[in-house]
């Protein structure tokens, strides 16, 4: 029996389903070189690579949610696909096709902070939406029996193009811990083939006719639009037109957190060849743009019509098969082919050194429903991986919204290849898996050079003024000096040329006022003054010139033979005996009077007024009397004046007494007046 046409109407021939990128598990690499630049183009800047040229590679990925089945089993001799798969056959399976091949292509810096890639690659990819798998398993069969089944409206599209892409990435911002990069590719797009199909209201009823075969009748109602970059009913060879071309856009941004940033490893961001990040954040957008295929046809075709098992096997392809017994309708002379759009996301975490773990998500948004628009599958994975500069190992886990299962896989990628599946576990143990991928490649990388810093100091040679010479990174990777050999670093010292103390911040201390007294122990700067003085002059509180310091009355006025005191004239001892003379004592007694107190005030004041002079009070008497009692009685009136005298408060260190009896009379004895006299105390200055 020739090939099945309805299989290919409904199916495309193929149960296959598109991931929703290329190289799972390999891109988030920081190795992965070029081939970045496909998911995310400013994953780029800032890489491990100086160049990387990607010599071959290639990612390619079926699947469904049709049939699942052991994968290595398929491949055994004697592998019945019908009888031995699982079936999943509902009113709306789909089915996809992804294959990626990357040709020579080649990224490389052109700035410390600006990178660039060229790349070549061809697609093909092929989307089945919402086919009903009841039909496609009756269709399969080699023995049909009757059936009615509604095949509803499928859409059906297969794109295949080559492109060429520039992608330029930079490092956008830069500061302490936070670090952005951004990315653009622009692609030139050649189309080769286009297929497109979309049903709208279809409905198919088999009626077997056992005695003639080839009579059996196939019913359909609806209608489809179907259309192709080429009429193929008349040439089935693909013819490539230069004019069947497009040019598409991908964007993207990554954010990295670098916490070890500090100020003393300013130059850690400049570290080419090591990880920098903690965590890493980047979201892209690809695939924004289409192709128009200048030859392309589309028709809008009736299928209200029954036909024959014979019409059917008779067809030599499907599009001989439509125009032959269809009606139709010619929409126009070309055909627009939209890219796959999709955004994606994920998150890089920088467990431990070389462990990392990488979370991704990958979203179409572009209507799956709509004429000639190529679609990716939904899909999330979650990648741990050991990753170092001429070895990793990833094992990518992942769950894709068609085949509706989740997916285990492993890859290896080793300096100049890499290969890698993210379902080869999945496909080992399980009996039936819904998808299978693969990819692998061969490149030449040339790392970034391990950069240099030959004093250890963490400032690289390329910016250290002393290369072989530790020091901080404030003084450019040099030593602080110390050029007036004063033990203060230059960077703290304050006269670098003049040696000092630390104390004053490596400055010598200055003497403004030239007393000898330096300045910071001279309480008086400003002023000359003597070293015992703490540099400050004498003070004369009083203007009599004579210096505090020596000036026993440094408040009053004095002369200098008096040691800065005043003067106790013989003028101020008369009056000082004028005032004693008139002090009076009960007869024969040493007890003083009380209306000799003014007297004794007046004393009092002199003494205040004087109060540096030393004093001797001398008690005498007449010659009445026994010679033995006066004497003792001279002394008991001097020491009755000392004791009032010092309670007024005059200090008795500057007060004596003493008596003298009748030895020491001012006059004559033998008359009253005489003897009045000799009855006296007289106040004598202590020199």
């Amino acid at each position: 029996m020739k090939k099945r046409i309805f299989l290919s109407l409904f199916a495309f021939a193929s149960f296959c389903s598109a991931n929703a990128q290329s190289y799972l598990g390999y891109i988030p690499d920081n190795y992965a070189g070029v081939q970045s630049v496909l998911y995310n183009p400013a994953s780029i800047a800032d890489s491990r690579f100086k160049v990387d040229i990607n010599l071959f590679s290639t990612s390619s990925s079926i699947g469904n949610d049709l049939y699942g089945v052991k994968i290595f089993d398929v491949f055994k001799d004697g592998y019945d696909f019908d009888l031995e798969a699982k079936k999943n056959f509902s009113n709306a399976n789909n089915a996809f096709l992804n294959t990626d091949v990357m040709g020579p292509s080649v990224m490389f810096n052109i700035a410390p902070k600006h990178t660039l890639a060229i790349y070549t690659r061809a697609r093909a990819v092929l989307n089945v939406i919402d086919i009903n798998g009841n039909v496609v398993n009756e269709i399969s069969k080699d023995n049909k029996t009757d059936f009615d089944y509604p095949v509803g409206s499928p859409n059906a599209v297969g794109n295949s193009w080559g492109e060429f892409g520039v992608s330029y990435a930079a490092v956008l911002f830069q500061r302490g811990e936070h670090f952005l990069k951004g990315g653009i590719t622009a692609k030139y797009l050649q189309g080769v083939a286009n297929y497109h199909l979309q049903g709208n209201n279809i409905n198919l009823e088999f009626q077997e006719n056992l005695l003639f075969p080839e009579l059996s009748t196939y019913e359909t109602t609806g209608s489809a639009i179907y259309g192709s970059s080429q009429d193929f009913a008349t040439d089935s060879d693909i013819d490539v037109d230069s004019k069947s071309r497009g040019f598409g856009v991908d964007l993207g941004l990554v954010y990295e957190w670098r916490p070890e940033y500090s100020a003393d490893r300013a130059d850690i961001n400049d570290l080419k060849e090591v990880n920098k990040y903690k965590l890493r954040f980047g979201v892209s957008v690809t695939d924004l743009g289409s192709m128009k295929y200048d030859k392309g046809i589309r028709r809008n075709y009736d299928l209200n019509e029954t036909i024959t098992q014979d019409d059917y096997d008779n067809a030599d392809n499907f599009d001989e098969f439509l125009e032959n017994n269809y009606n139709f309708t010619v929409l126009n002379g070309a055909v627009r082919s939209n890219l796959p759009t999709a955004i994606h996301a994920d998150v890089d975490w920088n467990i431990h050194r070389r462990f990392y773990l990488n979370a991704n998500g990958d979203l179409g948004i572009v209507s799956k429903t709509k004429l000639n628009q190529n679609s990716i599958a939904n899909r999330v994975s979650l990648t741990p991986r050991y990753e170092s500069k001429w070895f990793s190992a990833y094992i990518p886990i992942s769950y894709m919204d068609y085949s509706k299962q989740a997916q285990v896989g492993l890859g290896l990628r080793t300096g100049v290849f890499f290969i890698g599946s993210s379902s080869i576990v999945s496909n080992a143990i399980s009996k039936s898996s819904r998808a299978a991928d693969i990819h692998l490649g061969i490149k030449i990388p040339v790392y970034q050079k391990k950069a240099k810093d030959q004093d250890g100091d963490g400032v690289l040679d390329k910016d250290d003024e002393c290369p072989t010479v530790a020091g901080p990174v404030e003084n450019k990777g040099c030593p602080w000096g110390d050029r007036d050999n004063d033990g203060i670093l230059d960077k703290d010292d304050k006269c670098p040329d003049v040696a000092g103390p630390a104390a004053n911040d490596g400055c010598p201390w200055e003497d403004k006022d030239n007393d000898g007294v330096l300045d910071k122990d001279d309480k008086c700067p400003d002023v000359a003054g003597p070293k015992e003085n703490g540099g400050c002059p004498w003070p004369d509180t009083d203007g009599d010139g004579v210096l505090d310091k020596d000036d026993r009355c440094p408040t009053v006025k004095g002369t200098l033979a008096n040691k800065g005191c005043p003067e106790v004239t013989t003028e101020v001892i008369k009056r000082l005996n004028d005032f004693s003379k008139s002090v009076l004592f009960d007869s024969s007694k040493a007890t003083i009077k009380p209306e000799s107190h003014d007297k004794l005030e007046g004393i009092v004041k002199v003494m205040d007024e004087y109060n540096n002079a030393n004093f001797k009070l001398e008690g005498h008497t007449d010659s009445t009397g026994n010679v033995a009692k006066n004497l003792q009685l001279s002394k008991d009136r001097a020491a009755a004046v000392k004791d009032y005298l010092i309670s007024k408060g005059i200090s008795a260190d500057r007060l004596s007494s003493e008596g003298y009896g009748i030895t020491k009379p001012i006059a004559s004895n033998k008359t009253v007046e005489g003897r009045a006299q000799n009855r006296r105390v007289e106040i004598i200055l202590v020199k």
